[in-house]
């Protein structure tokens, strides 16, 4: 349905039905999204526990060390930069799963690096990852989310990053425990501190399974007109009535298309 054509289907003023159990899909579904946030905060911190031995490994200089562990945000400005639009283009949830893929390629090819411009260019790639993830987590969230709890639920973003960032350092620390330190090889004879980057596999693929598995942002799919569709997310999501879930779908239509903001129409929750 293109936009020109479309026209609201059902009365956009007053309010709809309070929902009754859609806070708690919300809120399962905006914890789900939320695990960008953890791949952003474990990414961007799991190589401090490896690069005394990456330094040593390689041969780095203290400038080189200091590249390579600040690539990563380099990627993460340039994928924070595009994350936006494209996203506008190709939907939320199909660039979650764009970022989940960068974050599991980056993941073991950091782990496999055999030198440090190797080691840079995927540091580069998983900040591409995060730079994504950093927008559209919250992104979604804030368009899924029922606007009472709205404010909560995006800050599960800032709570799963935080997270993220323990459980990167903790991981390291049980690695190189293992091992004996972080230069010292461990299962496989691979080192202790390819198996802290390689590790990242694991959350980026729990990310590839959720971003198959979440609804489509009912925000994206109303700008595009895919109106039975916003309303459908709508109405499973937040527990409402199909005419409910129309009502909000035409609300966000006309403020996301035609920039009208409808006053004395209420979101669900």
């Amino acid at each position: 349905m293109s936009h020109s054509t479309y026209e609201p289907k059902t009365p956009v003023t007053g309010s709809v039905t309070p929902p009754t159990g859609g806070s708690v899909k919300a809120v399962a579904i905006s914890i789900a999204a939320a695990v960008g946030g953890f791949l952003f905060g474990f990414d961007s911190s799991v190589i401090n526990g490896a690069v005394g031995a990456i330094t040593a490994h390689f041969a780095l200089t203290p400038l080189m060390a200091g590249l390579t562990v600040a690539s990563a945000l380099l990627g993460c400005a340039v994928g924070a930069w595009f994350a936006g639009g494209i996203a506008d283009r190709i939907g939320r949830v199909r660039v979650m799963g764009v970022a989940a893929v960068l974050f599991a390629v980056s993941s073991v090819g950091s782990g496999l690096a055999f030198s440090a411009f190797d080691l840079m260019a995927w540091r580069i790639t998983a900040g591409v990852a995060i730079g994504i993830a950093s927008v559209i987590a919250p992104a979604y969230i804030a368009e899924i989310a029922p606007a009472r709890i709205r404010g909560a639920l995006t800050a599960l973003q800032q709570l799963a990053l935080v997270i993220g960032i323990f459980v990167s350092l903790l991981s390291d620390a049980a690695l190189a425990s293992v091992a004996g330190g972080a230069a010292n090889t461990s299962w496989f004879g691979v080192e202790a501190w390819r198996w802290m980057l390689l590790v990242g596999l694991v959350p980026a693929v729990v990310y590839a399974i959720i971003a198959r598995r979440i609804p489509e942002s009912p925000r994206y799919l109303a700008r595009r007109g895919e109106y039975e569709s916003a309303a459908a997310v709508l109405s499973r999501v937040l527990d409402v009535s199909i005419d409910d879930a129309r009502r909000k779908v035409d609300q966000i239509w006309l403020f996301a298309v035609e920039g009208v903001e409808v006053v004395g129409a209420s979101v669900p929750g």
